[in-house]
């Protein structure tokens, strides 16, 4: 064996030590073959890991399918029904948890080898770093100690020189973890391990401070001093928490510092962080260090010019911290106390605006003179968007009327007109002047538009040239299909010749085969050559039940070219853009297979059924009724009152709000917290197979893998959108894998047939309240303004769903009114009105909760909603509240709204 092949057996075994210590052992000619092969070993080494991937994934898929029918054997046995939810439990031999193996790594192995036998230090740095080893996640262990052991067999220069250059080399780190932090984490051991001094790289500092402080960490005065300058490190250490910091932390350990000489660094430090400004996540943890130094008075005093300018611009959180510490000295002199003033009332926050408020009302007593110089600042709180920190400032102002001369009353005077009018005619009573007057707000109805209506269903196949490619949506699937089986009987000649155009691959792809051209390629191969596998349908459970039921309509046709049973012609293929079959249409349909002794296929069959409108005139129930077949007896008893009529509702698992507070800086974790949404199904079963599957309860959990067949759901029960909208729940409100319904397929649902329920109220309710549908509010209200152009739909309860989604999830009121607001501007506003009468008792607060200025908002809405539609009857939960003793701005806006209804 060759040194190179030695290396690359190695390689293959997944383990960087046997690498290191195979590679050590080869003499410098021998290194430097393998250094030059290593760069086209890299495409080799991965397509080696990835096949003994899928080996082991297959064993283990085989190994748990056999577990999983001993299972189901073993309990029958016993006579215990096996539930398919057994099929997905966690840890049970049948579906143990992945564990990667180390033979399946490349990567790592790689880097060591190429550390271990390329020459220069500027050569291993741009190998460490290729962007082959990037973003790889693999479990191999560590391997800085190994890679440190290989370059600690260099000369000392040459390692300098590597500690150097690898520093540099690190770049800005993602806000996810990756594969660069075994970069970062070899840099940092070979500057220890050199003594080198670090370069001045922000990057090198926030990779330092990534990782637990280390006690004696001979970098710690070469980078200490750098975590308050470079960019990166608040946002690298926001999630420490302070209440108390957990011990090995950088919290604790500075904290630790400062009790060793290290104060005032860390003060100056977070102070001039703070100066230098940025978001405040980035600033937080700097916050939390500040405190838990809890600076003396003394050290405030000596800093204090450095608090007050932050008060001005500083995010939040930091002026928050500002303000508490100068509002504990006592020596601020009064043109700082007016500049601090002023800093505070001009802020947006309602919260600083509030404290100014507060220290203002405090200091006034003892102000030398006259409050005129207090004046503006005061007149900056009544621009608060907040009423609440307006009607304060009237308050303040009235409170100490008697200390400003006529020049601040003058001052006050001049801004009167920024405060509503109620507010402004408080003030104007004791300062003089005219408050605004309270515009009415224009609105002129129009009417609604025409209502949009499906597109005609396409001509079907009647000869090979009109046969289709591959690919396409659901009407061209439905086309191919039924033209295949139709020119199979009636131009099979023909047939051949255009599917040969296809030129099908030359064997069939793994199974199962989740998507339907998998199956139209089975199909035209099966046509053109004879063979083809018998099955290919993914297991039951592990997709949801439309994509399952639209996979067995082809599986059929497939098995009954192999049979030699296939029709002249579909029974299910649709008459209508709906995805609807004509009744009459189908019974002719019926009535031809008779006439030609053709048995249906059953999925075919169900299909049809499904398909049919939900009235049928009396003379084709009439000749439905004399139809003799198996199937046509189904197909008259489904239009003669036998369709099946669920019942439907939609729970939401879980009580009271979803609180996202802790999360509302990260909004991916956000994203993955949502409310699970059970969707309920109660029918007695029909005896068909295949629609009573469709007709179960979908669950709540998600199935992965839908081959993008989701949007055809509509066009699977045209006449029961309910049902379908349950199928889509599972989907909804999750923002990766992107696989729910867009608005398109809400569309196609809101056309087809059949009772409105919650359901379909929902998932109106989430394309009205979901910006990620689409930022235009004029897009998300259109299907609302087709509903009500339609005289379709129940708004009251799109109202209902509207309020539960801004009650447990993260979606927020200000898209919901927009959207709303435009369809109001479209036609619809009296169907927006009725839409927040079914809102308002779900989402306010009760008596025992806390209002929020959401709340209020969504009663102002409401009002202009109500002017809108002219509405003039009371809604009970708002004349609740108006009757509150209560005068905040909440209240206040009930009793206007309740006032404008009576």
């Amino acid at each position: 064996m060759t040194a190179w092949e030695a290396v690359v057996a190695a390689i293959d075994t997944g383990d960087p030590q046997r690498v290191a210590d195979r590679v050590l052992a080869l003499g410098e000619r021998e290194r430097r073959e393998v250094a030059a092969l290593l760069p086209g070993h890299i495409a080799v080494a991965e397509r080696r890991a990835e096949a003994r991937q899928l080996e082991r994934i297959t064993r283990r898929e085989r190994e748990s399918e056999a577990a999983w029918r001993e299972h189901v054997r073993r309990a029958r046995s016993v006579g215990r029904t096996v539930h398919e939810r057994e099929r997905w439990e966690w840890n049970t031999p049948w579906n143990p948890l992945w564990q990667p193996g180390r033979e399946e790594t490349w990567v790592d192995p790689l880097r060591v080898a190429g550390a271990a036998a390329i020459g220069g230090a500027a050569a291993v740095v741009a190998w460490l770093n290729r962007r082959e080893f990037q973003d790889r996640w693999e479990v191999s262990g560590d391997t800085t100690a190994i890679l440190e052991r290989v370059l600690s067999t260099r000369p000392a220069a040459w390692q300098e020189d590597f500690a150097t250059r690898a520093a540099i080399r690190l770049r800005p780190a993602p806000r996810r973890r990756r594969r660069s932090d075994e970069t970062d984490a070899i840099a940092l051991a070979m500057l220890r391990r050199t003594g080198v001094v670090p370069p001045e790289h922000d990057p090198l500092v926030v990779a330092w401070v990534r990782r637990p402080p280390a006690p004696g960490d001979p970098l710690l005065d070469h980078l200490l001093p750098r975590i308050f300058e470079a960019e990166g490190v608040g946002a690298a250490l926001r999630g420490e928490r302070a209440e108390p910091p957990a011990p090995g932390t950088w919290l604790a350990a500075l904290t630790e510092l400062a009790g060793q000489g290290r104060r005032d660094l860390l003060l100056d430090g977070c102070v001039r962080r703070f100066l230098r400004g940025g978001e405040a996540t980035d600033l937080r943890f700097f916050v939390r260090l500040h405190e838990l130094l809890e600076p003396s008075r003394d050290e405030v005093s000596k800093r204090a010019v450095d608090y007050l300018r932050l008060l001005p611009a500083a995010p939040g959180a930091v002026a928050e911290m500002a303000l508490r510490h100068l509002r504990g000295l006592d020596h601020l002199d009064r043109a700082e106390v007016a500049e601090a003033l002023r800093a505070l009332l001009f802020r947006a926050e309602r919260k600083l605006v509030t404290a100014g408020l507060t220290w203002l009302d405090a200091v006034a007593p003892g102000w030398p003179g006259d409050l005129d110089e207090l004046a503006p600042a005061l007149g900056y709180a009544f621009a608060c968007e907040s009423a609440d920190v307006q009607g304060r400032a009237v308050r303040v102002a009235v409170k100490h009327a008697k200390r400003f001369t006529p020049v601040g009353a003058q001052a006050l005077r001049d801004v009167i007109g920024q405060l509503p009018p109620q507010l402004g005619e408080t003030l104007a009573a004791v300062f003089g002047g005219e408050a605004a007057e309270e515009p009415p707000e224009p609105f002129t109805p129009v009417p609604l538009p025409a209502p949009r209506y499906a597109e005609a269903f396409p001509d079907p196949v009647t000869a090979p040239v009109e046969l289709g490619p591959r690919g396409g949506g659901w009407e061209a699937a439905e086309l191919w299909l039924a033209g295949v089986v139709r020119l199979h009987h009636d131009d099979r000649a023909g047939l051949v010749t255009r599917l040969s155009e296809w030129r099908p691959g030359a064997r069939s792809p793994e199974r199962p085969w989740p998507d339907v051209w998998q199956w139209a390629e089975e199909i035209a191969r099966l046509i053109l050559t004879g063979a083809s596998p018998a099955q290919g349908l993914p297991r039951p459970g592990s997709v949801s039940a439309p994509h399952l039921f639209l996979l067995r309509r082809w599986a059929e046709v497939h098995s009954a070219l192999q049979d030699g049973t296939l029709p002249p012609y579909l029974l299910a293929e649709p008459t209508e853009g709906t995805g609807h079959v004509d009744a009459a249409e189908l019974v002719a349909r019926l009535a031809g297979y008779e006439r030609r002794g053709v048995e249906a296929l059953p999925a075919d069959l169900q299909q049809a059924l499904l398909r049919l409108p939900r009235e049928a005139a009396p003379e084709v129930v009439a000749r439905a009724r004399r139809l003799t077949s198996e199937a046509g007896r189904a197909a008259a008893r489904w239009m003669d009152g036998g369709r099946p009529e669920p019942v439907t509702e939609i729970g939401w698992l879980g009580s009271g709000r979803l609180d996202l507070g802790e999360y509302r800086d990260d909004q991916e974790a956000a994203t993955t917290r949502t409310p699970d949404l059970e969707p309920r199904i109660r029918v007695a079963p029909t005896g068909l197979a295949l629609v009573d599957e469709l007709l179960a309860e979908p669950g709540w959990r998600r199935r992965e893998g839908q081959g993008g067949l989701l949007p055809w759901w509509p066009y699977v029960m045209p006449s029961h959108r309910e049902v379908v909208a349950l199928h889509f729940v599972p989907h909804l409100l999750y923002g990766w894998p992107a696989q729910g319904p867009k608005p398109a397929e809400v569309y196609a649902l809101s056309l087809a047939g059949g009772p409105w329920g919650e359901g379909m109220a929902l998932v109106l309710a989430c394309l009205l309240a979901d910006p990620s549908w689409s930022k235009l509010p004029v897009v998300r209200a259109r299907l609302m303004v087709d509903l009500a152009a339609r005289g379709d739909g129940d708004a009251g309860e799109i109202g209902r769903q509207l309020g539960l989604l801004l009650r447990r999830t993260w979606l927020k009121p200000g898209p919901v009114f927009e959207a709303l607001e435009s369809a109001a501007e479209q036609g619809a506003h009296e169907d927006v009105w009725r839409v927040m009468t079914g809102f308002l008792p779900v989402f306010l607060p009760g008596p025992e909760e806390q209002p929020q200025t959401r709340h209020t908002q969504a009663l102002a809405f409401a009002l202009r909603a109500a002017r809108w539609a002219g509405a003039r009857e009371p809604v009970p939960c708002v004349a609740e509240i108006a009757e509150r003793r209560a005068s905040n701005n909440f209240v206040r806006e009930a009793r206007r709204l309740h006032t404008y209804l009576t």
